[in-house]
């Protein structure tokens, strides 16, 4: 015969919290739960693309059109018929002589961004177009700098290309890279000047993971708002085609189509 002693016996008072920590189990696990496929509103945009496209409404057009944005390679890049040759495999040589090339990214405004003109000159297009383009999107979704410093917002941008830099060190006058353009050409730091000029206090992270770069990066940013990590989150990429260097190696590996498309 089993006995049980009256102390080993659920009172009503001990029942009744067990089944309160039980419900409020309950109210966490769905919360994490629907965190985890809550919508996420994208409130901004901004872009830079080929084909003239400056902003959402001009991309949106070149889309709605079907518009080709793809073009010969700009005389302000390299010197096209230096590098091509249409057979293919030589090193060196590219055997493509189109692409998809954004216009006047040599214009910049440092003053606004409160970076001096000597710091411009070594600060790569790619982190230049960046800024713009991040403070283009502030202003699409009506968010005020007031409202944004100090707070927890994340920076996720891509970044997986360096023709800026290879173009420094091969025409830089006295040879190597002097303190504001080897700060100007680091990756990292190109994202990081992002949160500084805002004022942000939420993670900040570069990456390249290649052709889904800017692809990832939205994914992280979506993570960290489901997870509470960040409150609201920049997210993007940037690539620019300065140099032919990149180009060659692609052409090497048969990476390429031959009419840029």
């Amino acid at each position: 015969m089993n006995q049980t002693s009256p102390s080993s016996q659920p009172t009503p008072d001990s029942s009744r919290k067990m089944l309160q920590a039980l419900k409020q189990m309950r109210g966490k696990l769905e919360a994490l739960t629907q965190a985890q496929t809550e919508p996420i509103a994208i409130i901004g945009l901004g872009c830079r693309f080929p084909g003239g496209a400056k902003d959402s409404a001009t991309y949106w057009h070149l889309l709605e059109q079907g518009i080709d944005a793809i073009s010969e390679v700009p005389g302000d890049r390299w010197n096209l018929e230096e590098y091509y040759d249409p057979e293919g495999g030589k090193p060196g040589k590219t055997y493509t002589k189109e692409g998809g090339f954004i216009e006047n990214v040599d214009r910049f405004d440092p003053h606004f961004f409160r970076i001096s003109p000597r710091d411009a000159v070594g600060l790569d297009p790619q982190q230049r177009i960046l800024l713009e383009v991040t403070w283009e999107s502030l202003e699409n979704a009506g968010v005020t700098l007031e409202h944004l410093r100090h707070s927890q917002t994340g920076v996720y941008m891509g970044i997986c290309t360096d023709d800026y830099a290879s173009l420094r060190i091969q025409y830089q006058e006295q040879g190597g890279t002097d303190e504001s353009s080897g700060l100007g050409m680091g990756r990292s730091i190109g994202v990081g000047r992002i949160s500084h000029f805002l004022g942000l206090q939420g993670p900040n992270i570069q990456l390249d993971t290649a052709c889904s770069t800017s692809l990832v990066a939205i994914h992280l940013a979506c993570q960290s708002l489901r997870s509470r990590e960040s409150n609201l989150a920049l997210a993007g990429g940037v690539n620019l085609i300065l140099s032919p260097t990149s180009t060659i190696g692609r052409c090497q590996l048969n990476m390429l189509s031959r009419d840029g498309r």
